[in-house]
């Protein structure tokens, strides 16, 4: 089998289904079209199939599964960037890709062409389990002990179109590594798994109750060790007490972190505990043959590389410092010898985070082909990752991204911002997040600059739905409405580690400019009263937030 390197190979019954799927959608489009629908008739059509109205124009929401994708793919991405949208894509914190200019008499002719590539935009958006994300570093990081792909295939699944499942209360979230370092915000999903190598096998440790929105809560495990073969059920199970239980009166009120929390982990540990005892357990038991079945859709890298290739990409390093910064930042360690991860910014200085142009989705396509087997990921910070370069060619990996603008140093350093699209195209926003992301990356975008201040994320929401991630962020704004006017609540100290924290409430909101000045003032606090080798977030918690308080507001 041809299968592509890091993700499921489908067969022709995936394809099938797929069709059949437009030509519904395609039947349900035209009768919007004609009139036989009302909007409020078509809105759960379209939103099981990833199309929401904006304000100015419908928006795609286009199905990355576990992030990953192939070179094909990512070029189909670019055509309909190019020939249905205004020639860019926005890669979102699902891991997944929006179009936000669609015409509604387009939309099945786009889900055809990407059902060509095996895409679709199914469960993207409605009251159901969402795309499943996973670790952007699966299968190529030194560090873990599990690829997680294969059980997040699994996942997406067991839960695409789950006839119980359809219908939740509210949307649900799942995501899964295999990395003892949180590298997908477990505790701030729905359900959040970790893998780990057991006796016996693969075994998982699941939290459950995250989640951010207006009401920011971490979640509680409620399993230490799930073997593999109970894995399906014990998912079955919590999500079947959430859909009997869960509230359906409030919208506020109907995700699974207020259900953990009005009854208690233990009352929701006991209630799957019995869910589980009245299943029946041969039913839903994932056995190791399944599991190879899906492993075999799976094409492996062949990871050779010469003996040489970290003493020429050390060469390299010390000949270019420009280059160096971008390494220091924009790599991660690779599990095989004489290879390295390399991580994509999307966020240029002054640039709109997460957007790409056609041209560099096809630049992407073709790097991926030339360094990293075809394949590349999407991660849930707005970014794209070829997973096994070469040592010795990442330096001409980065002349080609500096050619389309891709080659910022800044992954993980106060320039790699995350931003929800705001009041631009969101109908929902109380406030842009694009402008005041762009004033910050541009204020922060020297790269020696962003070396000298290290570790630090910024998040920005344009309403309390937190789409941005705010409360994660070592510094996170939320966007306001104040009279009309746009103003931002900061936030300071969040983090989606296995420290996961959420980010507290610094002062009175401020408007646009006034709050790009008092993240100056903040980060300057910061750099005047670090010890050596200390993060922002070890300042902030060594000192409290009084200093930084302090700095942010005396201006106002």
């Amino acid at each position: 089998m041809n299968a592509p390197v890091g993700h499921y190979q489908y067969d022709q019954i995936d394809r099938n289904f797929l069709q059949s799927r437009i030509e519904e959608f395609e039947s349900q489009v035209q009768r919007r079209i004609d009139g036989t629908l009302t909007e409020d008739e078509f809105k759960p059509l379209r939103l099981m199939n990833g199309l929401y109205l904006q304000l100015h124009a419908y928006m795609l929401r286009i199905a990355i599964p576990y992030g990953i994708l192939d070179s094909r793919q990512m070029r189909k991405l670019s055509d309909i960037a190019h020939r249905y949208d205004r020639d860019y894509g926005h890669f979102t914190t699902r891991q997944n890709i929006q179009f936000n200019w669609i015409r509604l008499e387009d939309t099945p002719a786009i889900l055809r062409e990407l059902a060509d590539v095996d895409m679709h935009a199914i469960q993207t958006s409605g009251n159901c389990i969402r795309n499943v994300t996973s670790d952007e570093f699966a299968g190529a990081a030194a560090d873990e002990l599990v690829d997680p792909r294969v059980h997040a295939e699994i996942l997406r699944q067991w839960s695409t179109l789950h006839p119980e499942f359809t219908f939740l209360p509210r949307k649900f979230k799942i995501a899964i590594s295999g990395s003892p370092n949180d590298r997908v915000a477990a505790r701030f999903h729905d359900i959040g798994i970790l893998a780990r190598p057991g006796g016996d096998g693969t075994v998982f440790r699941i939290f459950v109750g995250g989640g951010m929105g207006r009401t920011p809560i971490i979640g509680q495990e409620i399993f230490d060790a799930v073997p593999e073969d109970r894995l399906l059920a014990t998912l079955e199970a919590i999500v079947r007490v959430y859909n009997a239980h869960g509230r359906r009166d409030n919208i506020y009120k109907a995700r699974i972190k207020i259900l953990v929390q009005a009854i208690g982990i233990e009352a929701y540990r006991e209630a799957v505990e019995a869910e589980l005892a009245l299943m029946n357990p041969d039913h839903y038991r994932l056995t190791p043959e399944t599991v190879a079945a899906i492993r075999a859709r799976f094409a492996v890298p062949e990871l050779v590389a010469p003996d040489n290739a970290s003493e020429v990409l050390a060469q390299q390093r010390i000949a270019d410092r420009e280059f160096d910064l971008w390494v220091r930042s924009n790599t991660h360690e690779h599990r095989a010898p004489g290879h390295i991860i390399a991580v994509v910014s999307m966020k240029p200085a002054g640039g709109i985070p997460g957007d790409a142009t056609s041209v560099q989705m096809k630049r992407l396509a073709d790097l991926a082909d030339v360094h990293s087997f075809g394949e590349l990921r999407i991660t849930h910070l707005q970014n794209v990752v070829l997973g096994h370069v070469r040592q010795d060619r990442l330096h001409d990996l980065w002349l080609s991204l500096r050619e389309v603008g891709l080659a910022s140093a800044n992954v993980g350093l106060i320039g790699d911002i995350v931003a929800c699209p705001g009041l631009d195209y969101c109908a929902l926003a109380n406030s842009r997040s694009i402008p005041i992301a762009q004033k910050l990356g541009a204020r922060f975008g020297n790269a020696d600059l962003q070396a000298e201040i290290g570790a630090l994320s910024i998040n920005i929401s344009g309403c309390i739905n937190a789409c941005g991630h705010h409360h994660a962020g070592n510094i996170g704004l939320l966007g306001v409405d104040k009279r009309g006017e746009e103003f931002f609540q900061i936030t300071l100290g969040g983090r989606t580690d296995q420290g996961a924290a959420i980010g507290s409430i610094l002062g009175p909101a401020l408007p646009e400019d006034d709050t790009v000045d008092a993240i100056a003032r903040i980060v300057d606090c910061y750099l005047g009263k670090r010890t050596a080798g200390e993060t922002f977030l070890d300042t902030l918690s060594r000192l409290g937030d009084v200093p930084f308080k302090d700095a942010a507001y005396e201006a106002v």
